[in-house]
């Protein structure tokens, strides 16, 4: 679409600044730069039951650099901040419970990661070059960053840990009080950490297939997923933090015990109305189903006075990064989980770079597509580290975002920043993060128990892309069943060491241990990576199969025919 006739702002170096002006005008002056010929009916329209309608014409792509009418930008930079805006308020608001923060401090977090959400996604997608090197920051696509829910199984395990060790206050009836310094600690421990994933996007990107495929990758998030729906869950029958209890507190407008019918019912409600936009709603509404759970079931509990609103009325007009600060330190028992979390991190955002490109019908193989992967990576750890310095946790490249792409057929990276300028103004204006806070934990826990499901989900589609050859079923076996243990049952190695000393290094490193031992995706990283370069690969070996054309008559008594090609076997 680039042509003499196209519309649009032209930043090209080699026109004028008159030519340059001439055409921003008529971009936002002319119908066809505001509106163009866009069939936006296509957006709107649900799917209706039982109707046969009239074919809507095909959508027109848009490439990464095609000229886009204006109101469609807005418009699908609304559609792709409304899709990660779930992914972006879950993390701080289960972070915040963890540390324990008030509702003040809650909203500050919300607010905050929504702002640095807009400003490192448009890093990653403006792609700047390192001068006089091979090397770039960002992917130059239209890639969003949030907050990434890696931390979230991390972060839970260490803050209970550090109220046990007395490391964050409790009171004298051994309740456990607000510990911004441990929330500095995590920050600080995430920014030094981060440093490993800024190296490796200098390494090969063969060594780094070799040493982090598929293999070992997939069920690692898989178990992140499944870690955290466990918070979800509990989230969903009134609140992790009031098992045992009245929910959300015995003081709260509708309070009710744990587990309340009302309970699942509301988060039943954000559950079905997810599916049902999935099944009926039209395209701007499926792409943000999730968002559209929130708000029913949010409307529902207004209308049943489930809110506690002091906080809304409380909260100021505006913020920003830094109205609030924590002291940054360095924890270290957190360093081995957290270095563990960023090579999974890193791997994760290869797959969703290279299933951006898909989508975006650009080159998934070649140097231009290897570049990408290089300044993605390396944008991924300098966004991590420069959001652990805006007080916000770890980010990372999100994937709907690609579900947008894909349903849209608009990858312009004009939308992205559209995108960026939609959450930044979501999060200045905090009165939109008090109400994100005030949502209830039935509603919310309805909301992230699919959100989290769908991590699960990307780490079965992982997995399913290896060959089940034996020597590859006897990794994930054994790096899985460690792994998922440890997810089931996290305090099983709570009690392994009993060292009391005053050697505070070696209580250190202990808890360090402890810390890894307990978060399974890490036990499975490892295990994985160790497995994987021990065992030695059969490449003689294929997956084996069933073998259709075998009849019951032919199968011996010891087992079932199994056949791979050009060869026969049994079941032992």
């Amino acid at each position: 679409m680039d042509g003499p006739d196209q519309i649009g702002p032209d930043l090209s170096p080699k026109r004028t600044v008159g030519d340059r002006a001439r055409r921003a005008v008529k971009y936002f002056t002319t119908r066809d730069g505001l509106i163009g010929d866009y069939d936006y009916a296509r957006l709107f329209i649900p799917k209706m039951p039982f109707k046969k309608g009239q074919p809507r014409r095909a959508a027109p792509f848009f490439g990464l650099e095609d000229r886009v009418p204006f109101l469609l930008v807005l418009l699908l930079g609304l559609q792709h901040a409304l899709a990660m805006l779930a992914g972006v308020i879950a993390p701080p608001i289960i972070l915040a419970g963890s540390a324990h923060f008030g509702s003040e401090l809650s909203q500050y977090l919300v607010s905050s990661s929504l702002i640095v959400s807009g400003l490192l996604s448009a890093i990653q997608m403006t792609r700047f070059h390192i001068y006089k090197t091979k090397y770039y920051v960002g992917t130059g696509l239209l890639s969003v960053v949030g907050t990434s829910f890696a931390t979230i199984t991390v972060a839970t395990s260490t803050f209970t840990q550090m109220y046990d060790s007395g490391y964050c206050p409790t009171d004298a009836n051994g309740a456990k009080l607000p510990c911004p310094q441990g929330y500095g600690a995590l920050l600080g421990t995430a920014c030094l950490c981060s440093l490993l994933e800024i190296g490796l996007s200098f390494m090969s990107k063969r060594v780094l297939r070799m040493l982090f495929p598929p293999l070992v990758t997939g069920p690692v998030v898989f178990l992140i997923g499944a870690s955290l729906i466990k918070s979800g869950i509990e989230d969903w029958v009134g609140g992790s933090s009031c098992m045992g209890a009245m929910c959300p507190d015995a003081t709260a407008p509708h309070a009710l015990p744990w587990g309340s019918a009302q309970f699942v019912g509301l988060g039943f409600l954000v559950y079905v109305t997810i599916i049902l936009a999935e099944r009926f709603g039209p395209p701007i509404m499926r792409s943000c189903a999730v968002i559209v759970g929130l708000l029913v079931g949010s409307i529902v509990a207004a209308g049943c006075n489930y809110f506690e609103s002091s906080g809304i009325a409380e909260a100021p007009v505006a913020s920003f990064p830094w109205v609030h600060t924590f002291p940054l330190t360095i924890y270290p028992p957190l360093i081995l989980p957290l270095l563990a979390l960023y090579i999974v991190v890193m791997m994760e955002s290869i797959g969703d770079i290279t299933a951006t490109c898909d989508v975006s019908r650009l080159e998934v193989n070649g140097p231009m597509f290897d570049s990408r992967i290089q300044g993605g990576v390396l944008g991924n750890g300098v966004t991590c580290l420069l959001a652990g310095l805006m007080t916000i946790s770890p980010m990372s490249v999100f994937a709907q975002n690609n579900g947008v792409i894909a349903l849209t057929k608009c990858a312009n990276r004009s939308a992205g920043y559209s995108c960026c300028m939609f959450l930044i103004i979501m999060g200045i204006f905090s009165k939109f993060a008090a109400a994100l806070v005030a949502i209830p934990s039935a509603v919310l826990g309805g909301m992230t128990t699919f959100l989290f499901s769908s991590v699960a989900v990307s780490g079965i589609r992982v997995i399913a892309t290896i060959d089940f050859t034996r020597r590859n079923r006897f990794v994930l076996t054994a790096s899985f069943s460690l792994g998922m243990a440890a997810t089931l049952v996290p305090n099983w190695f709570s009690n392994f060491f009993t060292y009391s000393g005053n050697n505070h290094a070696l209580e250190g490193l202990l808890q360090a241990v402890e810390l890894v031992m307990e978060n399974g995706f890490a036990i499975t990283a490892l295990l994985g990576v160790l497995l994987n370069q021990f065992l030695p690969d059969e490449p003689d070996e294929e997956p084996t199969v069933w073998n259709s054309n075998a009849s019951e008559a032919d199968a011996p008594a010891e087992g079932p025919v199994l056949s791979t090609p050009g060869s026969t076997a049994k079941v032992q």
